[in-house]
């Protein structure tokens, strides 16, 4: 488990300002293609907020999602950061959404 709660914030270390993931984008990145639930503890613990910038991390459907620090700060920040969020959701999620890449020869 040590080693998942590593690679989950260190994958989401990696998310650019400006772009977001889903919880189960993230889970696969890290190995684990249905742990997106333990994704979501593992980033519900972080305090580092300004190297880990779980903010970034949403729901599949564009929703937000939980926040530590309040739903209401995460979509200020996505705002801040250029991201466009409706009443609930992510607008364009497509245009908005990261995917890791991985070098193959590794």
């Amino acid at each position: 488990m040590r080693d998942f709660k590593k690679s989950v914030l260190a994958l989401t270390a990696r998310i650019p300002s400006g772009r977001v993931t889903t919880y189960k984008i993230l889970s696969h990145a890290a190995g684990h293609s249905g742990a997106w639930r333990a994704v979501a503890n593992v980033l519900a613990k972080n305090k580092n907020y300004k190297e880990i910038p779980c903010h970034r991390v949403i729901k599949s459907d564009g929703s937000l999602g939980e926040y530590n620090r309040g739903v209401k700060k995460k979509r200020k920040l996505l705002l801040e950061e250029g991201v466009r969020v409706g009443k609930k959701k992510i607008v364009e999620l497509e245009r908005n959404l990261y995917y890791f890449k991985f070098n193959k020869n590794k």
